[in-house]
């Protein structure tokens, strides 16, 4: 494994689960994805038909949600700091 990726460990129970960022990272990259896929929709999107995403909103706010979801849910996430001194050398 690449020295930049790092695991945090895995939530155990449900309850754990729903409180952790493994959860919540995700859902809010989907729901901000999905907003940001519909207001493209509305203020750029094409009334004619002929643009295959932007001509239908619910294209346009899966295709957010997509976006949102991969942009959060990167599995090597790149830290500006180290986070121990192994890391430096």
């Amino acid at each position: 494994m690449d020295q930049n990726c790092s695991t945090a460990p895995k939530p155990k129970s449900a309850k754990e689960f729903f409180k952790s960022w493994y959860f919540w990272k995700p859902f809010l990259g989907i729901i901000i994805g999905g907003l940001g896929g519909f207001l493209f929709f509305y203020f750029v999107g094409c009334k004619s038909g002929s643009c295959a995403i932007t001509s239908n909103p619910v294209s346009s706010i899966l295709m957010g949600s997509f976006l949102g979801f991969f942009v959060t849910s990167s599995p090597c996430l790149r830290s500006s700091t180290p986070q121990s001194k192994s890391d430096i050398e």
